[in-house]
This record gives C-alpha cells, sequence and structure tokens, in this order.
C-alpha cells in the first residue's frame, strides 16, 4: 500500500530499472553502479587527490623544462671535441636530468598543496576560498622552512596570495552566453 506523500519503498536488488535497461542487464547495471560508487569514493580520498596532482605537477614540470632547454644557449666551445652523436647523446641526457629536477620540484609542490587543502576541506566540511588560501600559507611556509621564519612567513604569505588569486578565477562566474 502506498501512503500519499512517501517515496516508494523496494527490497534491495528489485528497484526499478531506467529506460533502456532490460530485466536480463540487472546484474550487470548494478555492477556497474557499484563500480561507479566505488571509483567516486577512491577519487574523492585525500590520498587520490595528492598523487594526481604529484603526478600532474611533474608532468607539467617536465613539460616546462623541455619547453625551456630549446631556449637554452649552448655553448659551441664546450663539446668542441665530441662528434655529433656524442654531442647529441650528452645534451639530451642533460635534458633529461633537468626535466628531471623540474617536474620533482612541480609535483612535490602540486602534491603538498593539493595534500593539505584536501585536509582541510575535509575537516572543516567546507569548499570555500578559506580552504585554497589556508592550504597555500601553509605549502608556501612548508616550502620555505629551510630558509628561516620570515621566510616562512614570507613564503606563506606569497603562496596564499597566489592561491586566492588562482582559485578566484577558476570560481568566477562566466558571462551567460546568448
Amino acid at each position: 500500500m502506498n501512503l500519499p506523500m512517501t517515496a516508494p519503498i523496494f527490497p534491495a536488488g528489485k528497484e526499478p530499472l531506467p529506460p533502456g535497461i532490460t530485466e536480463e542487464e540487472r546484474e550487470a547495471y548494478f555492477q556497474a553502479k557499484k563500480y561507479e560508487r566505488w571509483m567516486s569514493v577512491s577519487m574523492e580520498s585525500c590520498v587520490a587527490k595528492t598523487a594526481i596532482a604529484g603526478a600532474g605537477g611533474f608532468v607539467i614540470g617536465s613539460f616546462f623544462s623541455l619547453m625551456s632547454s630549446s631556449f637554452a644557449y649552448e655553448d659551441p666551445m664546450l663539446r668542441q671535441n665530441l662528434s655529433t652523436p656524442q654531442k647529441a647523446r650528452e645534451i639530451m641526457k642533460e635534458m633529461g636530468r633537468g626535466m628531471w629536477r623540474s617536474g620533482k620540484g612541480f609535483g612535490k609542490v602540486g602534491a603538498l598543496f593539493a595534500g593539505i587543502e584536501c585536509v582541510f576541506e575535509s575537516y572543516r566540511a567546507r569548499n570555500d576560498m578559506v580552504n585554497p588560501i589556508a592550504a597555500g600559507f601553509v605549502a608556501g611556509g612548508v616550502l620555505a622552512r629551510n630558509a628561516g621564519p620570515k621566510a616562512v612567513l614570507g613564503g606563506g604569505l606569497a603562496f596564499a596570495a597566489f592561491s586566492a588569486a588562482i582559485d578566484l578565477f577558476l570560481r568566477r562566474e562566466t558571462a551567460d552566453e546568448d
């Protein structure tokens, strides 16, 4: 018996199927929904967000280093005694080392910021402008920790301001297109 103004209650596994799904596909549909829930929960975890930000930072840092190495000035006298293949090999090794170094740095910054922001967001249970600003301040301070207390404060303030600017840009309202 259905009561007015109440949601119907169905036994588990006997819920109505969405349009286009047949009764024979019921098991596969619910299996796919279960995997979808697992992926959704795992992608919302701080560990996954940190790992994705670190990997993305590594890729971006490596790419920036690759692009900047193409503008690097090469001293012709530096490799005067090497053959062309040896020169090419040495240049490729230097590019690889630079990409690794830059990628590690960008990855560290990305993972640090994303992890701290995720922890703040989880603790506060809010998604607002306070999280990226606070995470930027803490991450900037952590990155400048070896340079003294003034550098920690300056790094924290600078990273917080940068983080606020980026977040304001990403959260801005777009103009309605008619």
